[in-house]
């Protein structure tokens, strides 16, 4: 028998290609938690993109390893599967691109106000689409404030300061380690400073809620934010209400605390914000590349091997202990 693979959400061919040719690759028929756990009690790797169920790991007795179809971990309770020596890798960088180039149309769409333009042009007259365009501005010279410069905001920050010529204010845990062209400031002067705030930090217990109330009442009337981090990192009813009022001139969203966005959301009453469906990394171009490379790391666990994007390396002694403890492998 060949062992087994569980996809929480289909992936694209060139990885079920890849899976086939040494195991049974299942999907599951949905991503409700009890249907997760029933599919994975017997798996020996599950390549995830959709919340893994907390107690995951104690149905799990076969798995040798856990890939992210992606970069973020939220969806995986990393420290479970450390505690119980399974190894978990992600995907860094595979999707850097896509995210950088989303973001960047986001701030050009609030810029020129193609968004409001366009829906006045269909649905009222041409005159009135032509006054909103003469409230568009440039971004040549403004400054963008880049809030978690890694993969992604470092590529944003790069097509900002080379293509646009903005000025870039970069905020992380270590200013010391900015690309040259980003200035490092504290998140309370990048709100005062920045025209346009975009948010590419990961969702961690220090940035939850890092743009709150009070660092959105410091931003420039009328300055604009995209979001293409976590729904968690900002406060949505306060980025509702500051929309709402006219302070904030526009945003652009594609992540929620709650997924998918419900129908009663207050953003959906707001035309001055414009939202998608978490899709700020797919491309053909990201797709491809993730299917293939997460299906690769899924074969190195099956085969025994480190993965290359490691998350929690201290695991692989006493995963491999661990693994000679199990009953004979499916061959």
């Amino acid at each position: 028998m060949k062992p087994k693979v569980l996809l929480t959400n289909a992936i694209g061919r060139e990885g079920v290609e890849i899976l086939d040719a040494v195991a049974d690759v299942v999907v599951a028929p949905d991503t409700r938690a009890q249907t997760l756990l029933d599919c994975a009690r017997d798996a020996d790797a599950i390549l995830v993109r959709a919340n893994l169920p907390p107690n995951i790991f104690d149905v799990t007795e076969r798995i040798r390893g856990v890939v992210r179809y992606a970069v973020g971990l939220d969806m995986i309770p990393v420290e479970a599967a450390t505690a119980k020596a399974i190894p978990v890798a992600n995907m860094p960088g595979v999707n850097s691109e896509s995210v950088a180039e989303y973001a960047l149309s986001a701030l050009l769409l609030m810029a020129r106000r193609m968004h409001l333009i366009n829906h006045t042009l269909r649905n009222k007259d041409w005159n009135s689409a032509r006054v909103i365009g003469e409230k568009s501005v440039e971004l040549m010279g403004r400054t963008i404030g880049i809030i978690g410069v890694g993969n992604i905001g470092s590529r944003l920050a790069e097509i900002c300061h080379a293509g646009f010529r903005m000025q870039v204010l970069g905020h992380q845990r270590r200013l010391d380690m900015l690309p040259p062209y980003v200035k490092g400031a504290a998140i309370d002067t990048l709100c005062r400073e920045s025209d346009f705030i975009a948010m590419c930090c990961p969702l961690t217990d220090a940035t939850r809620n890092l743009l709150n109330r009070e660092r959105i009442a410091l931003m420039k009337p009328g300055a604009g934010i995209v979001n293409v981090s976590r729904g968690p990192v900002w406060d949505e009813m306060a980025v509702a209400d500051a929309l709402r009022e006219g302070r904030l001139g526009g945003a652009v969203c594609d992540v929620y605390v709650e997924q998918p966005l419900r129908r009663d959301h207050p953003f959906l009453a707001l035309d001055n914000m414009v939202l998608t469906a978490h899709m700020g990394g797919l491309t053909q171009e990201s797709m491809r590349r993730l299917s293939i490379g997460s299906a690769q790391e899924v074969l190195r666990l099956l085969r025994d091997e480190k993965p290359v994007n490691f998350v929690n390396p201290e695991v692989w002694e006493r995963h491999l202990a661990r693994l000679r403890g199990l009953a004979p492998r499916h061959t």
